[in-house]
């Protein structure tokens, strides 16, 4: 294993999920910019995913380095990642990730960097750094805002959070309160979470912008008394595909502003009833779409099955619905798109401000309801209302689009939505050279 390279060197280590992977390794260009070195460290099936997001000029700066798990017949190899892994494989995912930590143990020796990045849930890896005096942060791709309210209902579960205008409603609490209380191995996902938080060095990186969470970043310093340097959206580059250019003739043939793009990431797949509300609330909506339908590994579903019948035919030359995969950033940045449909994923929220792109927030589950009303606080979007028990409805959806899309009254929302990209384009260079600043004193100190 090749251990000297010029410049800082950083060892990074996301968590098994594409969306945790993305921001680190977008992390990583950033910092290969500034003259660091960086040994990328994931699971094989994960490299082979990374190795077609990581253009050739990357090749000398960014390592990728093979993390081993403990395979079994339950969990080969290709299930080492979250991505098509059946829900009832998580937990074993989990335990077998942490029973890497002799793999990784052996990883930094080798290699010796001059400084750890870790994510959320994983305080064996800053415990294997000092071990061989090593600093370590953690880096949250988590929005501000989120981590705050996590943490506050985690450690002061009778306290209320000091931001009246944030809220979760009783079927989002009960989820919320869930997504913390998992265990694998007898270990909770809360326990893990708190104590990676406080094994970090004196600085906390997260994706964000102070021009976004200005205040939620402040208050999550004070709930764990350390620096929060935010990093930026960390929006990646744009790759042109030969695959792309379906989508992109259908833009070309579409108005300015007049396309909404309907796409809910990559590991959620919408359950029939979301999708059937879905399809209706667009089609009554009227305007153009491109919708992206994901169906689980083993699914064997067609897009035409999939939809209500003879909604594709009634629709016609309006929308067009892409199975698996559309290129994301290249359809947010277009003048034709005009909105986005969004399960409000932290990264999918940050890259449709980023391109100044207003958001009809529709959130799911895990963080995404809060990133919702995140949005809608600073005036970038509006969110899809549900019933009481948390149902969608396909009239609620077409007000929105045609709200944010069509109508007079969503122009303010359309005009915020780009003073607030300009305003973090011109934030993220400064937020970029602040952390790389940060990071250089952690690795002076160890020298």
């Amino acid at each position: 294993m090749e251990t000297r390279q010029g410049g800082t060197r950083v060892l990074m280590l996301p968590w098994l999920a594409h969306g945790h992977i993305s921001p680190f390794l977008e992390l990583a260009k950033r910092l290969t910019e500034k003259n660091f070195h960086i040994y990328f460290c994931s699971t094989n099936v994960n490299l082979n995913s990374v190795k077609k997001m990581l253009p050739e000029k990357y090749s000398h700066s960014i390592q990728l380095v093979e993390l081993h798990l403990p395979s079994s017949p339950e969990l080969p190899p290709c299930y080492h990642t979250t991505n098509g892994l059946p829900s009832h494989l998580m937990g074993t995912l989990k335990i077998a990730f942490g029973n890497s930590k002799p793999f990784f143990s052996h990883i930094l020796s080798s290699l010796n960097p001059d400084l750890v990045m870790y994510d959320f849930n994983m305080p064996w890896v800053s415990t294997a750094s000092s071990s061989l005096n090593i600093p370590s942060i953690i880096f949250f791709s988590f929005g501000c805002l989120f981590t705050s309210f996590a943490l506050n209902l985690l450690e002061n579960p009778d306290t209320e959070f000091p931001f009246q205008s944030i809220h979760l409603r009783e079927f989002e609490k009960r989820n919320f309160q869930a997504m913390f209380e998992f265990s694998a191995g007898g270990v909770k996902d809360r326990d893990l979470v708190i104590e990676s938080i406080m094994l970090s060095r004196d600085v906390i990186l997260i994706k964000t912008s102070r021009e976004l969470e200005g205040k939620y970043i402040d208050y999550l310093s004070t709930l764990v008394k350390k620096k929060i340097q935010p990093v930026g959206p960390l929006v990646q580059e744009i790759v042109d595909r030969d695959e792309d250019i379906e989508v992109m003739q259908f833009l070309e043939k579409k108005d300015e502003s007049s396309v909404v793009f309907v796409s809910f990431g990559t590991e959620f797949f919408l359950s029939n009833e979301d999708r059937e509300e879905i399809a209706y609330g667009l089609e009554l909506s009227k305007v153009n779409f491109i919708w992206v339908l994901r169906f689980p590994v083993g699914e064997k579903t067609s897009v035409e099955e999939a939809l209500p019948e003879g909604f594709l035919d009634r629709v016609g030359d309006l929308g067009m619905v892409v199975e698996g995969w559309a290129p994301q950033a290249k359809i947010l940045m277009h003048s034709s798109t005009g909105g986005f449909v969004s399960h409000c994923g932290w990264n999918s929220v940050l890259e449709s401000i980023k391109f100044g792109v207003p958001i009809i927030a529709m959130p799911m589950h895990l963080d995404q309801p809060l990133n919702a009303r995140l949005v809608e606080e600073v005036g970038v979007g509006m969110e899809v209302k549900r019933d009481d028990n948390g149902k969608l409805d396909r009239k609620e959806i077409a007000r929105v689009i045609t709200r944010i899309v069509v109508e007079k009254n969503g122009k303010k929302v359309r005009n915020k939505a780009r003073e607030v990209s300009e305003k973090i384009t011109v934030k993220e260079v400064d937020e970029i050279d602040e952390m790389v600043e940060v990071v250089l004193q952690l690795c002076g100190k160890r020298k």
